[in-house]
């Protein structure tokens, strides 16, 4: 069956800075899938996590390794075969405590495995060695035969040394040392195939299985953009009515200096009328006339002072319109940037799936 996963959770990828060996350095942009594995033909167990097709955590537990908690949501553990140290942040307490107790439960059953294997061997070794000791009493090797460096002696060409050598040498390397050690040879080779082939395994069947959900969300996505462009192209055409608040602002600045001109003027007629209504005492038809003219003056710079006012409140309404009016266009604007920065990611992604299918 290869290799299957037997647990997974999702968490940010860290890999310990090679240079440093202090700072971490992030091996993927968000929260990807960190997922035990089971070989049942090796009795292995790995941690395997991949970001696309790109395979940034696999490394394989053995007894040794330990997963430190550095935090209370970050964990890290170091892999002597990979020369690295992997950490991992995730979103929440219970998912740091459950994938430390899976650490700690698979490398317990590493090592009950390995001691397994090991029982294996012993057993299967004591035979064979006790079946050799006759074929060893028969003709023994040195280690430089058996290495293939036993040195040449130098002999005088008798004839008894001529024959000797043209006789077939007894301490030649039997075949079934050579059988062995290409057996080993091929063994090795079978076992590096059948990793690749678990990890090949494991990233086709994550990929095919989020294939689905990638053209669910490259649909709700598509059409998220086509609403927020229409919202935009509605914007826009919005903007281009800032010119004409721009102009009536304008307009309206210039009206209040005037008012505020004609204001200061009514003012100076005004005071000028008091002191014409002073100097008359003794004119008292024109006095009436200056009052009721007063008067007049007064209703006036009353009407444009309420003028005045009604002109600075819808001044100041259009102000806090247009204010408001831009911070909804900003807002806009950066969650259209943030939905085609995610788009241009999740199509670059799927045209890095499809290229390693």
């Amino acid at each position: 069956m290869g290799e299957q996963p037997i647990f997974s959770t999702r968490a940010h990828v860290f890999q310990i800075d090679p240079n440093t060996k202090k700072n971490w350095v992030p091996t993927s942009k968000h929260a990807v899938t960190v997922s035990y594995f089971f070989d049942c033909t090796r009795s292995v167990y790995r941690i395997i996590s991949l970001d696309g097709s790109k395979a940034i955590i696999n490394s394989t537990i053995t007894p040794n390794m330990t997963f430190t908690k550095t935090s209370q949501k970050f964990g890290q553990w170091a892999d002597s075969r990979a020369n690295t140290v992997y950490g991992l942040g995730f979103s929440s307490e219970s998912q740091l405590a459950k994938f430390a107790e899976k650490f700690a439960e698979f490398k317990e059953a590493a090592r009950l495995a390995k001691e397994k294997s090991q029982e294996k061997m012993e057993l299967s070794s004591t035979p064979s060695q006790q079946e050799s000791i006759p074929g060893d009493l028969l003709s023994p090797l040195s280690p430089d035969s058996i290495n293939g460096t036993e040195p040449e002696r130098v002999t005088p060409d008798t004839p008894q040394h001529i024959e000797a050598r043209a006789e077939p040498s007894h301490k030649t390397l039997p075949p079934s040392h050579s059988s062995s050690s290409m057996n080993k040879h091929w063994e090795a080779e079978l076992e590096a195939l059948k990793g690749n082939n678990a990890k090949l395994t494991a990233a086709l069947l994550e990929s095919s299985a989020n294939v689905k959900q990638w053209k669910q969300q490259l649909g709700a996505y598509q059409e998220e953009a086509e609403r927020l462009h229409k919202r935009v192209t509605e914007l826009e055409c919005v903007s281009g009515q800032t010119t004409v608040i721009k102009s009536q602002k304008t307009e309206l600045n210039q009206t209040i200096e005037e008012l505020e001109a004609a204001l200061k003027a009514k003012e100076e007629e005004l005071e000028r009328l008091k002191e014409e209504v002073e100097s008359a005492n003794g004119f008292e038809f024109k006095k009436e006339s200056l009052s009721l003219k007063l008067q007049d003056t007064e209703s006036r710079n009353q009407a444009l002072e309420a003028r005045l006012s009604e002109l600075e409140q819808r001044l100041e309404g259009q102000q806090q319109e247009r204010e408001a009016f831009r911070d909804s266009l900003r807002s806009l604007l950066e969650l259209l940037d943030g939905k085609i920065f995610e788009l241009t990611e999740l199509r670059d992604t799927l045209g890095k799936l499809l290229e390693s299918s």
